[in-house]
Formats: C-alpha cells, sequence, structure tokens
C-alpha cells in the first residue's frame, strides 16, 4: 500500500493508506495509544477508525487489552454511543472503525460558546442519564466520562472513548501504583478501591460534567491532579453557578458514597419534576457552522492533559427547516431534474493513562453454553438453535430456497432443516472467498461465493454436491446473479454474462455509459434486471441504468436529481432512498415507475441515519445506523411510524405483513407491529465468545413456514414462532 505522510504532533511518521476496507482520509486526533482518523467505507460511508500506535502493536499484554476494549464498545454500541462499525484487533496495526458522529465535544462547546443555559443543561444531562442507563444495562461502568468524551449531536449527546476495557474475570489487571480515570472526573471510590468501582462512579463523573457544562469549570478545580485527587475525596464540591433548578440533582451526583447516588432511571424520573416546561425535543448545540463540508482538524488536549483518541469530529452543519411529507404527486420533473498542597499519602500513587477511559463489566453470570447439533429449547425462546460448525465462525448468513435455509459463513456453506434446524448437507469453500452474504439461488442451483477471482462453481442445493466449476473467470470487478444469469464484470469494464444452469458464457460486451459497472440484483421481480448506480461526483444526479441479464442489453436508462440508492421493488416499481446531504442520511424515499418515468418523493419527518431498507408491497421499511426503525406507506404518502429500538446497525428489515423483524449485532431478533410500530418481543443476546470481532453485514431475517430464522454472532442459527413475538 501506498503510505500517507502525516507529520503532524503525535502523529505516526508513515501511516497506512486503509484498515481493513477503510480507506483512511484525514486525522481526527492523536493520542497516547493510537491515532483517530477519517476513514470512508467502500459504499462511501463516513467512519472514525482508531488505528493503534506502531510501539504498542508489538505488545502482547496491550493487544489484550485493545481486544477487549473493542469487545467493551461493541456492547454499549447503540443509540447513545457512536456504535462499532468494524474492527480487527490482531492485525499488523490493530484498528477499530465507529461511526462518524458530526459535532463538537462538550469540551470544545463550552470553550467556545461559553457554559450552557438552564435548558440545555437539563436535556444534555437527561440525554447523558440514557445513555449511562444503556451503558450500564449492559454490565459495563465507563469511569472515564469527561466533557472531550461527550459528543453533541443534532440528535443529543454521545458518550464516545470506552478505552481499555476489564471484565471482572479478566486476567488484566490495572498496574500496581496506578489507576485509571481522569482525576476532575472521577469518584471517590475510584482512588480509594479502583477494583471495586460500579456504575456510581460514572453518576459522579455525571455530576462533575455538568458543573463543567453550566459553568466552564469543574467542581473540584486545581492546576494540580494531586489536590484534585484530595478535593474530590474529603472537600465537598463548588456548585456555584450551577442553574438552581439542577443544583440539588448534581449535589446528589457527587455524593461521596456511591449509595447515596441517584441510579440513571432515578435522575430521569427526577429530572421530569424539575420543572413543568420539560420536553424531550433535540438537542441542538448552539452556534455550530453552517459549512456542511467542514471536516475535523486535530483535536487539542482533553481534559486529563492528554490528546483525545476518540471518534470526535467537527461541528455539525447549520439546521435547515424539515421539507414537508406531503409532496407525494408524480413528478416527471425529478427526473434529471470532547486550594490544599498537603495530600494524603493513599492519594499520591494518581496517574491518567493515555487520555483512554476504562470500562469494568460488572455482570459476572457466565454466558451459557453451546452445543453443536440443533436442539428444541423451551416454551417462551427458541422453537430451535443450531451452531453448526463452531462458535467463532462468524455471523451465519441464511437465505431459502429449494426448501431449505441456505447458509454460509466464512469458508463453508451449509443447508438446513427449516423445520428443525437439522444440517442437511456442508461444502467447504477457500474462507477469502466469503462475502459475508447469504449465498444465491440462480436457476435452481447454489452460488455458494460470488467474489472469488477467477473461480466459479454451481452446487445441488438438495445435496450440495458440485454441479460445474469454471476456471479463468474475468471477475476482478465483481460477479452478481441476476435471474438465470451471473454477470461478471472485468477491470476494464467489460461485462460477461454466464449461464447459472451450465456455466457456459452467453454474452460479454461494455455496458454504454458505464466505465466499470458494480451490479445489484433485487428480489421480488418476475422478470429480474441487474441494476448498476452511478453518483455524480459532486451528488446532485444519480444515474441507474437497468440492464437484461440474459443478453446485456440495457432495457432504461434514467438519471434523477441528488444521491440515491437501491432500496427494492414491488408491482413493477422501484424504490430508492433520497441522501439528505449529512452524512448519507436518507432524507426521503423514492419510488419510480420505469413504464411511465413517473417519480414519487416522499419526505421523511426526520432523516434515518445511514438507512437500509426492505421493501413489502407498497411500505418501505428503514432501518437507521442509529437504531431507528421506520415505516413509510407509499400508497398514503407519509411516514406511517417510527420506533428507536436503541441497537445499532441492524439488519435489512423482514416483513410478513403482521410484523417487522429486524436482526441485531448483538445476536438479537427483534419482532415489531407491522401496523403501530409497536416492539413485541426480542431474543436473548447471542455474542459469543469473540465478541470484540464486528459483523460488517448482517442478513435479514428469513420468515418461512411460520419460523423466523436468523443468524447470531455465536455462530447459532436459530428460528422463533413468527406469529407471537412476545414469547421469543
Amino acid at each position: 500500500m501506498t503510505p500517507q505522510r502525516n507529520t503532524g504532533p503525535g502523529a505516526e511518521a508513515e501511516l497506512p493508506e486503509y484498515a481493513g476496507h477503510y480507506r483512511l482520509e484525514s486525522c481526527l486526533g492523536s493520542g497516547g495509544m493510537g491515532v483517530v482518523h477519517l476513514a470512508r467505507s467502500t459504499s462511501g460511508m463516513r467512519v472514525a477508525v482508531k488505528v493503534v500506535h506502531a510501539r504498542y502493536a508489538m505488545d502482547p499484554e496491550f493487544r489484550g487489552r485493545f481486544r477487549q476494549e473493542v469487545a467493551a464498545a461493541r456492547r454499549v454500541s447503540g443509540a447513545f454511543t457512536a456504535p462499532v462499525v468494524d474492527a480487527d484487533p490482531d492485525g499488523e496495526r490493530p484498528w477499530m472503525a465507529t461511526l462518524y458522529i458530526p459535532g463538537p465535544t462538550l469540551s470544545e462547546q463550552v470553550n467556545r460558546s461559553g457554559p450552557m443555559d438552564a435548558d440545555q443543561s437539563r436535556r444534555l444531562m437527561a440525554g447523558l442519564a440514557e445513555a449511562l442507563r444503556d451503558i450500564h444495562r449492559v454490565g459495563v461502568v465507563h469511569r472515564d466520562l469527561k466533557p472531550s468524551n461527550v459528543l453533541l449531536a443534532d440528535d443529543g449527546p454521545k458518550v464516545i472513548d470506552f478505552g481499555i476495557s476489564r471484565p471482572r474475570d479478566s486476567e488484566l489487571r490495572t498496574e500496581t501504583g496506578k489507576l485509571i480515570g481522569t482525576p476532575p472526573f472521577m469518584a471517590p471510590e475510584q482512588f480509594r478501591s479502583p477494583r471495586e468501582v460500579g456504575p456510581a462512579a460514572d453518576m459522579f463523573a455525571l455530576g462533575s460534567l455538568m458543573v463543567h457544562a453550566t459553568t466552564g469549570r469543574g467542581p473540584f478545580d486545581s492546576d494540580s491532579p494531586y489536590v484534585v485527587a484530595y478535593q474530590v475525596v474529603h472537600d465537598e464540591p463548588d456548585l456555584t453557578g450551577v442553574p438552581e433548578s439542577l443544583a440539588p440533582l448534581v449535589r446528589r451526583c457527587l455524593a461521596k458514597d456511591p449509595d447515596d447516588r441517584p441510579t440513571p432511571d432515578e435522575l430521569m424520573r427526577d429530572l421530569r419534576s424539575v420543572s413543568a416546561a420539560y420536553d424531550t425535543q433535540v438537542f441542538v448545540p448552539a452556534q455550530r457552522t453552517s459549512d456542511a463540508q467542514e471536516l475535523p482538524k486535530a483535536r487539542k488536549a482533553s481534559d486529563s492533559g492528554e490528546p483525545s483518541d476518540g471518534a470526535k469530529s467537527g461541528a455539525p452543519e447549520e439546521a435547515t427547516a424539515e421539507p414537508p411529507a406531503d409532496d407525494v404527486s408524480p413528478k416527471r420533473s425529478f427526473l434529471r431534474p470532547g486550594r490544599r498542597a498537603a495530600l494524603v499519602a493513599g492519594v499520591l500513587c494518581v496517574a491518567v493513562l493515555g487520555g483512554f477511559a476504562a470500562l469494568q463489566a460488572f455482570d459476572d453470570t457466565p454466558p451459557p453454553r453451546r452445543t453443536a447439533a440443533a436442539q428444541s429449547t423451551p416454551a417462551g425462546s427458541a422453537l430451535w438453535a443450531t451452531v453448526p460448525v463452531s462458535e467463532d465462525s462468524g455471523v451465519p448468513q441464511c437465505t431459502y430456497g429449494a426448501g431449505k435455509l441456505l447458509c454460509a459463513v466464512p469458508g463453508l456453506v451449509f443447508a438446513l432443516d427449516p423445520a428443525d434446524g437439522r444440517t442437511v448437507w456442508r461444502h467447504d469453500v477457500a474462507p477469502a472467498t466469503t462475502r459475508g452474504e447469504p449465498p444465491v439461488l440462480s436457476a435452481g442451483l447454489l452460488q455458494p461465493s460470488l467474489d472469488r477471482i477467477g473461480e466459479l462453481e454451481a452446487l445441488d442445493p438438495a445435496s450440495g454436491e458440485q454441479v460445474w466449476h469454471k476456471e479463468d473467470t474475468p471477475a476482478y470487478g465483481g460477479i452478481q446473479a441476476a435471474g438465470d444469469t451471473l454477470l461478471l464484470t472485468a477491470s476494464d469494464g467489460t461485462v460477461t454474462g454466464v449461464d447459472s444452469a451450465s456455466g457456459e458464457t452467453r454474452w460479454s460486451r461494455r455496458i454504454p455509459g458505464q466505465t466499470v459497472p458494480y451490479f445489484t440484483s433485487l428480489s421480488g421481480e418476475q422478470d429480474p434486471a441487474a441494476y448498476t448506480v452511478t453518483t455524480s461526483d459532486d451528488g446532485s444526479t444519480t444515474r441507474v441504468t437497468a440492464v437484461d441479464p440474459a443478453t446485456g442489453d440495457v432495457r432504461w436508462d434514467d438519471e434523477f436529481e441528488g444521491t440515491l440508492k437501491l432500496a427494492g421493488t414491488a408491482g413493477g416499481d422501484l424504490f430508492l432512498l433520497a441522501d439528505g446531504g449529512i452524512n448519507g442520511d436518507t432524507a426521503a424515499v423514492v419510488r419510480y415507475t420505469p413504464d411511465t418515468g413517473e417519480t414519487q418523493r416522499v419526505e421523511l419527518p426526520v432523516p434515518v441515519a445511514q438507512a437500509v431498507a426492505g421493501v413489502r408491497g407498497e411500505t418501505v421499511y428503514l432501518m437507521g445506523a442509529g437504531g431507528s426503525l421506520v415505516a413509510v406507506d407509499m400508497a398514503v404518502g407519509e411516514q406511517q411510524w417510527r420506533l428507536e429500538t436503541g441497537i445499532s446497525w441492524g439488519s435489512v428489515p423482514a416483513a410478513d405483513g403482521r410484523h417487522v423483524y429486524v436482526s441485531a449485532p448483538d445476536g438479537r431478533l427483534l419482532g415489531v407491529d407491522a401496523r403501530t410500530g409497536k416492539l413485541l418481543g426480542q431474543t436473548r443476546l447471542r455474542l459469543g465468545p469473540a465478541s470484540d470481532r464486528i459483523s460488517g453485514e448482517l442478513a435479514a431475517p428469513v420468515v418461512v413456514d411460520g419460523r423466523v430464522v436468523a443468524g447470531a454472532p455465536d455462530g447459532t442459527v436459530f428460528a422463533v414462532d413468527a406469529g407471537d413475538p412476545a414469547s421469543w
């Protein structure tokens, strides 16, 4: 790889161009343990990638700590954090990618605009209480909540920098004579008994953080961390300037005894009684930049005196008025168109480690044991669950066809009986050729992997036996199945159509107007097409070309205003998601009728972050990266409902008319009422032993014969009753 040079303060002398599949674009910040970059995925999604310093990559103990950091960050990924997208703690240079969240840190906001007023502060406190509630629910204590670790996003504060994690049963211990944290925001017990710190320590930090937000200083101020440590343990906090309505709550959070501090739920309840004017409006920080293209520069030193390693980002764009949601008439014009000097002896050992937060799991319950055979489970859980390969084989990606569940994990494809989960057959493939998608049925045969450079094979779905094998295929630009044809794109842009039934070449040609086309096919079409989508460099237009897979002929070719991506098809209409121009968020759903050239655009009241979508009939279901599940009724021309699930990076939604189903990265399956958007039930967590590995993609749940089938990170494939999500 060609390295990119970075001679900024604290940066590596030579940095990689990629971390995994993510191209590193600019430096967001540098800290004692690593460098955080703004990066983009292959699809263009912006992420923040933390790359560990080379000197630490050779340290086995540090690798172990970083692996636990990834696992802890993954556990807390949700609506109130920067969700983990991908990670490789075992790479030559360990790295972790999280969702890029534009917005200043609380530290930056206060430094730039001064203390917050009472209303802003109350909303901030409520948002952080919600965040800590969710973090503590999964058994994690942050232990370094401070202004530079809070991002002020449009939809509320996000807690970041989950640093080096340490579950209670871990062999990794805090070094003798050292404590982990930032003294102005550490609780007394962190100085006295650091290994016994629990969730109440985060509530103490919340109290200190609120003093900073409302006054611009901390409740225990000194230039010396040793003096601060003494004051935290022995002195009363200075709440001068804290709004009168919030001061009693802040004082409770800063109680010396952990048992005297409120829980997050208690704090949220008390906040509701603070003022009759209490509302749940979105927190929008004041004096935000209006430059939508502004990218963040390297961060200043954090409150601890160290540069922050977090997924920090620049100020968000200027807020704009929301468009009306009733623009549903067909339009052809849419086409083209972050005191005392004396100290007691016990406090003198304070040390702060590199600006990283430390986490501690406080749920010591061991995970349930798994078996590698299908087994029936008690009522109120799965109808069956099986681990066909091993617990660390990855998330099984499944589809349904030929009367079987056809699934894939790296290095293997296999078939299961949907009635009981019994393994019918297995077939090995090269691990590097499995692209994290379900296997594909085309012309009645199974294509086990469609990214094998120079090689193809087809299997009998009944037995798993190979029917044909083809080598020397010009597929360096990608392979896609559409109808009964495999489309192979060579690096020079030539597309070859291969008969899926025989492996014989049908045609080979260039597609007019396309340099190197990457094709997508959509399920549910009676006469399947292969689609290629190209967006102009400035994002002002999107060109969609539909190709007949049997002949290579162009069926239609149209250009649309804005940045669009395919969502699905139904009844001959194509459904697309329209980018709102901010971080790739979906601002509208577009229906296009190729036969007439008519379009319909339905604006969303609130954009959905990094949405994926599934289509059933005239309803489009969107799943956002931040946990928003949205139903858009295209027949009525408006959003039907919106549910905040609290999960991040869920699967494409699947629907059966009564319910909507979504898989979560932690192995849960959620069941939602398709009419009202009410969450009806969810299955238990299935994280598995390799919880520090993040699945890049989750297959949509499969609905078959009254069952919903899903794969989980622990390698399990399981089925539940589709008719009764409440029983899950």
